[in-house]
């Protein structure tokens, strides 16, 4: 039906003019308002001063996140032009810092390479941050020019003279736009690390002027590779059993397309690809991405038919087989990217294909050749991945058949909730048959699930992948979730689309064991149904540690300052008269003590969990969980003050 007495008017056409399209849709530039969101506004100036480097006039950038969580990003790069453009008649920095789609990455003389392709970047960061400060250092002058929220407070001033270059960005995200504005060092540090494998020779450097040691020392990081790529994969590999002597290296270039590959395989049953394009990370990989699996599954085929090492096999060698536990970093210098999306996740150069493809196959052929022992041992390899592979596929298949022949195939120790909508469902994974009942008889049955784990489940980090499907306790998980693992061309998926629970709660002791139970069970997450923790469906339950209490007064606990904190509260100067119970495991608590705790949505505690890198989250789960004792003993130590260790 027409409503005729509503109009519809030019002027009712909204145009959004300068920077506050960035300010009304954020997320559209910098991907999100969240932390990732807050971080990347880092990353879009940083990404300046390494397009600075690659045109050969950087080779020191400093970051600096000051007492207030603002950021500095300072680089000795040429400086950004500051005088007059022509055709706007304002700074060329008031341009570059205000004018979206403006820069010197449209120019192909400025710069061959760029991540900054749209040209968005800092004028973003501008837009997204109460107060910006830009200081320039060029021809022998030192300029300035402040913004507030992307909009000049005054014209550009000459501050002082100069007798070097570069330049240097301050800025304080805007609160009214960002859920968080904490910076994490351990997220910018990673970057940054990742940054100097990705420009061997380059200096990068985090403090933390946040903290300071007892000589009121900020805290200070430095990042140098000088084996760039290479150095890259052994860090990947820290804590695996390679099977090279070194990486196997690749650099090439065609049609100004430069390609930098390095891969190393190792005793471990995964895939771990990372891929860069102009430096930037595509996490979704691409066409660099995909003339690199071309070149693996090429050569190695033919290799393997040539010399007759396949002539047994009753099956056909598939291309993941030959990717499993393998190791590489593709990394290509690329003048027109076309990337998919402002976050730059994926690119989709066509052309690109093929360049790598051959880069990588005739490096990998000329390797194979004069290393056949260390062939034969990849290969070797390959066979036994594609011989698991079928027996996963069978055991795959086979819990999924049970699961339609018995309607349903719920696990008998699952004790469901009567709601069956999964957006407001949850289910608890309990350690152990005994607290799985008293969690039973406390829980809230309309909406939360109760599925009990008998003790400490498979490390599927040591496993073969069809061992994972045949125990009891991960069937279970999958039969109760409602999820399942699919091939879609050549690649093995988790199906989501029949989840049955919006939360998945791991509860489990607050001891070491407890830990190391959650440490098992996230394992098996982050390498078999990552997709859960991406979309924010995984959880760990907080238990208390202690009760203190007083006559009818009590109060839960959950560290030691805060037991602490109550026993002074109610001691009164006499500590006999408080009663303190010290939690060690779920089972000695009632279920109506279970529920107040730890269970009721309205007072408990919830951890969610997040992967914010998956690169070091990958390399942290090796460490410890796999078999080398070295890096996982270094590991502790480091971090020992964050342990909960129980004595």
């Amino acid at each position: 039906m027409t409503n005729h007495n509503s109009n519809y008017e030019a002027s009712d056409i909204t145009a959004l003019e300068g920077l506050e399209a960035v300010r009304k849709r954020p997320a559209m530039y910098i991907g999100s308002t969240d932390s990732k969101g807050l971080h990347h506004l880092v990353w879009e100036v940083v990404d300046n001063s390494i397009d600075e480097h690659l045109a050969g006039y950087c080779s020191q950038i400093d970051v600096v996140i000051h007492e207030d969580n603002s950021i500095s990003v300072s680089d000795d790069g040429r400086g950004i032009p500051v005088g007059m453009h022509e055709k706007l008649q304002k700074s060329a920095l008031e341009v570059v810092m205000t004018v979206l789609h403006a820069g010197g990455k449209f120019d192909k003389n400025t710069y061959k390479v760029s991540g900054g392709l749209h040209g968005v970047g800092v004028s973003c960061v501008n837009a997204l941050s109460t107060h910006l400060r830009a200081e320039v250092k060029r021809e022998g002058k030192m300029y300035m020019q402040e913004y507030t929220v992307g909009k000049p407070v005054q014209p550009v001033q000459e501050i002082g003279v100069s007798t070097s270059t570069g330049t240097t960005i301050k800025f304080s995200p805007d609160p009214d736009i960002f859920e968080t504005l904490e910076y994490k060092f351990e997220i910018l540090a990673s970057r940054l690390k990742e940054l100097s494998f990705l420009n061997k020779g380059l200096q990068l450097t985090l403090t933390d002027l946040r903290v300071k040691d007892e000589d009121g020392a900020a805290k200070k990081q430095e990042f140098l590779s000088i084996g760039g790529l290479t150095e890259f994969v052994t860090y990947l590999d820290e804590g695996k059993q390679t099977l090279l002597n070194q990486p196997i290296y690749v650099v090439g270039k065609e049609d100004n397309v430069e390609v930098e590959v390095a891969m190393e395989y190792n005793q471990s049953y995964k895939e771990n690809i990372y891929s860069f394009v102009n430096n930037i990370n595509t996490r979704e990989g691409g066409t660099h991405v995909n003339g690199f699996r071309r070149a693996v599954n090429r050569v190695f085929t033919q290799y393997g038919k040539d010399n007759g090492l396949f002539n047994k096999l009753k099956f056909t060698i598939s291309g993941e087989d030959f990717r499993e536990g393998l190791t590489a970093v593709v990394s290509v210098k690329v003048p027109e990217p076309q990337f998919k999306g402002q976050t730059k996740g994926e690119l989709g150069n066509s052309e690109v294909t093929g360049i790598v493809s051959r880069a990588v196959g005739d490096v990998l052929k000329y390797y194979l050749e004069e290393n056949p022992k260390l062939a034969k041992v990849i290969i070797n390899k390959v066979i036994l991945a594609a011989t698991a592979r079928h027996a996963a596929r069978k055991a795959r298949e086979l819990v999924q058949r049970k699961n339609v022949l018995t309607g349903g195939g719920l696990p008998g120790k699952l004790s469901d909730c009567s709601s069956r909508n999964p957006e407001e469902c949850e289910i608890f994974l309990v350690e152990g048959d005994s607290a799985g009942g008293t969690a039973k008889q406390g829980r809230n049955r309309e909406f939360q699930a109760i599925l009990p784990l008998r003790g400490k489940i498979l490390n599927v980090e040591k496993a073969l992948e069809h061992k994972i499907y045949e125990n009891e306790e991960i069937k279970n998980m999958f039969t109760a979730l409602g999820v399942n693992i699919e091939e879609r061309e050549g690649e093995r998926i988790l199906n989501t689309e029949k989840l049955r629970y919006n939360k998945v709660i791991i509860m489990c002791d607050a001891d070491v064991d407890g830990s190391h139970i959650v440490t098992l069970i996230l394992t098996f997450f982050f390498r078999y149904m990552y997709p859960l923790i991406e979309n924010g469906h995984i959880y760990v339950a907080a238990p208390p540690l202690y009760r203190v209490s007083k006559g009818k007064q009590f109060r839960y606990c959950w560290n030691e300052e805060e037991r602490q904190d109550a026993v002074n509260a109610y001691a009164d100067g006499d500590e006999s008269k408080v009663k303190v119970q010290r939690y060690k495991g779920l089972g000695e608590m009632n279920a109506e003590q279970l529920w107040e705790t730890t269970m009721d949505p309205d007072t408990r505690l919830l951890r969610q969990v997040n992967i914010e890198d998956a690169m070091e989250s990958d390399r942290v789960f090796t460490m410890l969980m796999g078999d080398e004792v070295p890096p996982r003993r270094q590991f502790i130590e480091e971090n020992a003050t964050y342990a909960n260790v129980d004595i």
